[in-house]
C-alpha cells in the first residue's frame, strides 16, 4: 500500500502497528488497505482576521478514519506540529480504542497548525469559528463529533458548537463534546482521562501486588492529562516525584506539593521554575527510577534510543502513540515492565464524551457520580478483557488491545459487505 498524502512518520508508525497485529490475526491482505486507509480527509485553508489588522492563512485538517460503527469521534488539536498525517494515524488509534472499550463510533481527529499560545483570545476564536465552518459540510451529531484535544479546550469547543448552530438554526449541543457544563457539558468529562490513567494504573499495582502508598510516579505532559491524572495518583497514596512540560522537567525525590505546583501552573503557565524542586530535562525525566511512569504530551517518545533504559515498573500511555513500534520490541524483552498501552489508558476522555453525547441526544443529564461509575465499570470491563486476552495469547498488552479494537471493526465491515 503506498501511504501518499498521509505519509508521515506518526502514521508510518501507526500502520506499522496495524500491520503487525493483522499478521497475528492472520487478517487477509485483500481487508488490511481498507481497515487501514481513512474513509474521508478535509484539508482547509482557514484565513484569520489579525489584531494587527493583518490577514494569517493557517492549514486545517479533519479525518475520518472509518463510518462503519456509527459516526465518527476525535479531538481537534491546535499545534504547531499538526500535519495531515499526524491527524490521520491519531484518527486510526481512535477507530481501535472507540471499538476496544465498545463505543458505537469510528475514529476521527482533526487540527490547526498554529501555535495557540501565541494568539490572542479574539485571534483563538476567529480561528476556531472560521475552521469550524470549512469544516461544516463533514460535522454533526449523526456525522462526526469533536472533542478537545492538545492545545484545546472547553471554550473552543463552545465555539464550535455556536457556529454550527448558528448555520443549522437552533442549538445542537450534540455536535462537540469536552463543552462547559452550562451549554450541555457532562459534570466530570474534564478529568475523565486523567482519572481513567488514575484508575487502570491503581488497577495494574493490583495485578503487580504494588502497594500505592510510598509509589512513587513520573508524569512527562502537564496539560489536563497529566496533572488530573497527577492529582488522582496522590489521593491514593502515590508520590509525585517529576512532571515536565512543553518547557521543561522539574524533580523532587520526595514528592512534589501538587496544590502549590497547581497554583505555580496557573500564575506563570509552566511548571518550571517550581521552588521546591529541581530542573530535570524531558530526556531525563523518562529515564528516571520510578514505580509508574506517565508518558502524557506528544507522540514518538519513547523510542529505540532510551526504551532500555526507562526503569519503572508500570508504563502508564496517557498519551496517544507514545511508543514507536521498535521501542514495543525492547519493552517486549522486559516483562518487569507493565505497560497499560494508549488505547486502554487513556481511553476515559471518550468513554465520557460517548456520555456527554448520550445526554445531550437525550436532554437529559447525569450526576457526576453516575458519570464516574459509569466510567469505572467501563474501563474495568476493557482491562480485564484485555488482560485475559494477553495471558491467553501470551501477548503484549498493546497486542491484546490492538487485536480486540481491530477484530470488532474487521468483524463489522464483513458483516455490512461491501457496496456497490
Amino acid at each position: 500500500m503506498e501511504l501518499h498524502l498521509y505519509d508521515s512518520p506518526t502514521f508510518r508508525m501507526a500502520c506499522q502497528q496495524f500491520d503487525l497485529v493483522a499478521d497475528f490475526m492472520n487478517i487477509p491482505e485483500t481487508a488490511r488497505d481498507r481497515l487501514k486507509m481513512p474513509k474521508r480527509a478535509l484539508s482547509v485553508a482557514v484565513p484569520v482576521r489579525m489584531d494587527d489588522g493583518s490577514t494569517q492563512v493557517f492549514m486545517g485538517y479533519r479525518v475520518q478514519h472509518h463510518l462503519t460503527l456509527g459516526p465518527t469521534k476525535g479531538g481537534i488539536r491546535f499545534h504547531p506540529e499538526v500535519t495531515i498525517g499526524e491527524v490521520a494515524a491519531l484518527a486510526m488509534w481512535m477507530s481501535w480504542k472507540c471499538a476496544l472499550v465498545g463505543l458505537p463510533y469510528g475514529g476521527a481527529k482533526g487540527g490547526v497548525t498554529c501555535n495557540p499560545r501565541n494568539l490572542s483570545s479574539g485571534e483563538l476564536e476567529r480561528l476556531t469559528r472560521r475552521y469550524t465552518q470549512e469544516l461544516i459540510p463533514v460535522l454533526g451529531p449523526q456525522v462526526d463529533i469533536p472533542a478537545p484535544d492538545v492545545g484545546t479546550n472547553e471554550q473552543v469547543m463552545a465555539w464550535i458548537m455556536d457556529t454550527y448552530s448558528l448555520q443549522i438554526g437552533h442549538a445542537v449541543p450534540g455536535v462537540v463534546t469536552g463543552k462547559p457544563v452550562l451549554l450541555g457539558g457532562s459534570l466530570g468529562r474534564r478529568e475523565a482521562t486523567g482519572r481513567g490513567v488514575a484508575y487502570l494504573v491503581s488497577r495494574a499495582m493490583d495485578t503487580l501486588g504494588i502497594q500505592a502508598q510510598g509509589a512513587t510516579a513520573v508524569i512527562q505532559g502537564y496539560g489536563n492529562v497529566g496533572s488530573v491524572a497527577a492529582v488522582s495518583m496522590a489521593k491514593q497514596g502515590i508520590k509525585i516525584i517529576a512532571v515536565s512540560d512543553a518547557f521543561g522537567g522539574i524533580y523532587n525525590p520526595q514528592g512534589l506539593a501538587l496544590n502549590k505546583l497547581n497554583d505555580h501552573v496557573a500564575a506563570t503557565r509552566s511548571v518550571v521554575g517550581f521552588p521546591e524542586s529541581e530542573p530535570i530535562t524531558n530526556e531525563q525525566l523518562l529515564l528516571l527510577p520510578c514505580d509508574i511512569l506517565v508518558p502524557a504530551a506528544l507522540e514518538r517518545q519513547i523510542t529505540e534510543e532510551n526504551a532500555a533504559k526507562i526503569q519503572c515498573r508500570i508504563l502508564a500511555e496517557g498519551a496517544n502513540g507514545p511508543t514507536t513500534p521498535e521501542a514495543d520490541a525492547i519493552l517486549s524483552q522486559r516483562p518487569e515492565i507493565f505497560v497499560i498501552p494508549d488505547i486502554l489508558c487513556n481511553s476515559g476522555g471518550v468513554i465520557v464524551s460517548y456520555f456527554e453525547w448520550v445526554q445531550d441526544l437525550q436532554s437529559f443529564f447525569w450526576s457526576e457520580g453516575e458519570v464516574m461509575d459509569k466510567l469505572f465499570r467501563l474501563l474495568e470491563q476493557s482491562y480485564m478483557q484485555t488482560l485475559n486476552h494477553a495471558r491467553k495469547n501470551q501477548i503484549s498488552m498493546r497486542f491484546a488491545a490492538l487485536s480486540l479494537g481491530i477484530k470488532r471493526v474487521h468483524e463489522a465491515k464483513a458483516m455490512r459487505g461491501l457496496y456497490p
